[in-house]
């Protein structure tokens, strides 16, 4: 009895131990555990973790780190395990932390340049202190090129000026750049041959004239693709932007020598005009004067005859006489005479028609009907006489040389010193004299443009290709290249 329950008692005994070990088996491979277990700081399923170690012995956090960087998927790529806490011994690679930068502010192109804001002009100094040598003077709207910056002042360089200005006088960089359109100029150099100028920004348009290569026109618009230029006078039209290149221009600083010399010209235009002004009165008063002889001498040859038919013959031939004697007796008379009767034929029937052939028909008819010389005279000498008023104002409709004059009322006051009567307008002007080929212009020759097949400008030719003309409000009396713009014809007015 006492043996049967120790037997019973090992069975029992061994029962349970079999059971235990046999159940935790059993639970551990084959029960789905949802839970997530921290492993070396990362975070697996159990599934996984039993999953991948299948036939290991212990479990080993860094090598299922290290297992996890070596697993590749289907494609051969390796799987990428995201961590919510760092590995213990893992050292991550130093990363440095961004350096925050500013974003520089693109420079001016104007951060060297200098205009005056002066209410007149401000004094350029030989150095920086108010008490030195005054060199020059920088005029409002003027512009300077900054060379060196000391303390309150700039040292500049402008025309022919170098010295210092007091930098409050002056807008520099992106507060220049804003003055552009009150102070600058645009101007358009052409780059090609010839540039057809036409009336309208489109090429279907008339083509006004033709203006030369290398030569500059100032921009009055600048719209898209083209370019409004001023040709001359009231020639304004539009170039494409193709074949022009625009820069801006400023006025440059003076210096005292300049400006004494400027002074000096002026004065000296200014006397030249007042004593051909009183040659001009002495000349018309001396005509006046044996006009007044002539009809006295013929008044009484008419007395003297006592029969009427004899009479009647002395009266006609008189007044032939008078018509021819007058003019005869003053060269300014013949001119006056040639010049109305080619502005008449010509020059009316050039200003009338729109058409080119209407003003090319014109002018070879003054050619055909042969024209003449006005007055006798040294063209380099009315060369020169034009020349001293370069630099003196444009003003449409005048004729003064020093107070301002359009195109044609230069042209008129330079010869009226040279005894020969213009007509008022450029396209009376171009029915005087004797049409001479544009190649074969010599000093003293007229030149003649037109537009629109209408002659609308007139120059005096000063010899080397070149002319002098009062061209339009911006250049005021300059010189130009001749072919500046497509000749029309040229005049001989003097020999």
């Amino acid at each position: 009895m006492q043996q049967r329950k120790v037997v019973r008692t090992i069975l029992g005994a061994t029962l349970v131990l079999s059971f235990g070990v046999f159940g935790h088996y059993v639970v551990s491979t084959s029960t789905t555990m949802g839970t997530e277990t921290e492993l070396a700081g990362m975070s697996y399923t159990l599934d996984q973790y039993c999953s991948v170690q299948a036939g290991a012995a212990q479990s080993n956090p860094e090598a299922i780190v290290a297992f996890s960087d070596d697993t590749a998927d289907a494609n051969g790529t390796a799987d990428t395990i995201t961590s919510g806490t760092a590995v213990a011994d893992a050292t991550p690679e130093p990363t440095e932390a961004p350096v925050a930068t500013a974003t520089p502010k693109p420079e001016s192109e104007y951060s060297n340049v200098g205009i005056s804001i002066a209410a007149d002009y401000v004094n350029i100094r030989k150095k920086p202190s108010t008490d030195d040598e005054i060199v020059g003077k920088l005029y409002r709207g003027s512009a300077a090129t900054i060379t060196k910056t000391e303390g309150d002042w700039v040292q500049i360089k402008s025309g022919s000026v170098t010295g210092y200005i007091m930098k409050d006088y002056l807008a520099i960089g992106y507060s220049a750049e804003k003055l552009i359109d009150d102070f600058g100029t645009k101007w358009a150099t052409v780059t090609t041959e010839t540039l057809k100028v036409r009336e309208k920004k489109n090429t279907d348009c008339a083509v006004l004239t033709l203006i030369s290569g290398e030569e500059s026109y100032e921009v009055l618009k600048d719209e898209g693709d083209w370019a409004k230029i001023c040709v001359d006078g009231d020639t304004n039209g539009y170039v494409s932007k193709e074949f022009v290149k625009i820069s801006v221009q400023f006025k440059k600083a003076v210096s005292i020598e300049e400006e004494r010399e400027e002074a000096r010209r002026k004065a000296a235009a200014e006397e030249a005009e007042r004593k051909a002004e009183e040659e001009a009165a002495r000349r018309k008063a001396e005509e006046s004067a044996r006009k007044s002889a002539g009809s006295s001498s013929n008044n009484k040859s008419s007395s003297n005859n006592h029969s009427s038919s004899n009479n009647n013959n002395s009266n006609k031939s008189s007044g032939s006489g008078s018509g021819s004697g007058g003019s005869s007796n003053s060269g300014s008379s013949s001119g006056n005479t040639s010049g109305s009767g080619g502005s008449s034929s010509s020059g009316g029937s050039s200003e009338s028609n729109s058409g080119g052939g209407g003003a090319s028909g014109s002018s070879e008819s003054s050619e055909g009907g042969g024209g003449s010389v006005l007055g006798s005279g040294d063209g380099s000498a009315v060369a020169s006489y034009a020349l001293q008023f370069v630099g003196n104002p444009y003003v449409y409709g005048g004729s003064s040389l020093t107070k301002g004059t359009d195109c044609s009322g230069f042209t008129m006051s330079i010869f009226k010193k040279f005894g020969i009567s213009l007509p008022r307008t450029s396209g009376e002007q171009s029915g005087t004299g004797k049409k001479i080929k544009v190649s074969e212009a010599q000093p003293g020759d007229l030149i003649f443009y037109s537009s629109g097949g209408r002659v609308n400008h007139v120059a005096i030719c000063i010899g080397g290709g070149r002319i002098v003309h009062a061209s339009n409000p911006r250049t005021g009396i300059t010189t130009s290249n001749m072919r500046y713009r497509t000749p029309y014809c040229a005049r001989r007015v003097i020999g």
